[in-house]
């Protein structure tokens, strides 16, 4: 599966690397792009376990960037 979400008040293109590869660690994530400029994500997981894959990562966002707004698009 793959779903896409926006991204509000992530600081800066280095916050957005450091997110990204720190989203790739989390178990079940097959995929991950984050695009400071577009302000956007593009997470992907297996079916079965996209929702457990998508709350750690979320886990991981709040964790980085606690100011950020993630929100599926």
């Amino acid at each position: 599966m793959k779903k896409k979400y926006k991204l509000d008040e992530i600081d800066c293109a280095n916050c957005a690397l450091k997110l990204e590869d720190a989203i790739k660690e989390v178990k079940g994530v097959s995929n991950v792009k984050v695009n400071y400029m577009m302000q956007k994500m593009t997470l992907e997981a297996e079916d079965a376990f996209f929702p457990e894959v998508e709350k750690n990562v979320m886990a991981v966002c709040k964790r980085m960037e606690p100011d950020m707004d993630v929100t599926a698009v």
